[in-house]
Parts: structure tokens; C-alpha cells; sequence
């Protein structure tokens, strides 16, 4: 497992860990289940490009992994913004911080392989 691999691995553990936590309230139900599909997907799409069938393969994978980012990011910022719970808003803190560098990552892969 590659670097890149590895975080995305992690990212998808942490957030559910998180979404484990998260108040039993209908709207964080929903933020709940998005959170944990993007988050997820994201690595999922990585390890599908790895194995794509062509260069064009590859490239789409690698930016469905990207978009799914940017919507566990928007889940993120949903959740820092109602969420009064220190210990949550720490862990959403270190989520975001590995967000924005796998994203530098997968944009890099885009930019090389386009």
C-alpha cells in the first residue's frame, strides 16, 4: 500500500470513528450516513485507479476520489459548525488537516496523468 493509499485508508477510519460518536439526533443521522459513504468512497476510488484499465481510467477515478474529499470536507464543516462537543471538534480538526493534504495529492496525480 502506497503513502497516498495509506491516508486515505486512514481518513476513512477516523471518520467513522467520529460519525461513531456523533449525537442520535435525525440530523446527524444524515450527516452520519453521508459522512461515512464520502469518506470511504474516496479511498475506495483510489484503489480502484490503481488497478485502472487505462490511463483515462486512472485519471477518472483519481478525480471521483478528490470530489468525494471536497464532500467529506463540506460534511466536516457541517458538523465543526453545529456540534458543541470539544473532543469532537478536536478530532474534526485533525481530520482537516489530512484532508487538505490528501487533496494536494490527488490533484497532483490529475495534473500528471492529464
Amino acid at each position: 500500500m502506497n503513502e497516498l493509499a495509506q491516508r486515505l485508508f486512514d481518513f476513512s477510519v477516523r471518520s467513522l470513528k467520529l460519525t461513531s460518536n456523533l449525537p442520535n439526533t435525525p440530523e446527524f443521522k444524515v450527516i452520519r450516513h453521508q459522512l461515512a459513504k464520502s469518506a470511504t468512497s474516496s479511498g475506495v476510488n483510489y484503489e480502484e485507479s490503481q488497478a485502472g484499465s487505462s490511463k483515462a481510467d486512472f485519471t477518472n477515478k483519481i478525480r471521483i476520489s478528490l470530489r468525494e474529499m471536497r464532500e467529506s470536507n463540506y460534511w466536516l464543516r457541517i458538523i465543526k459548525s453545529i456540534t458543541k462537543k470539544t473532543k469532537q471538534l478536536k478530532r474534526i480538526r485533525l481530520i482537516d488537516r489530512r484532508i487538505n493534504t490528501i487533496k494536494k495529492n490527488l490533484r497532483k496525480y490529475i495534473e500528471q496523468n492529464d
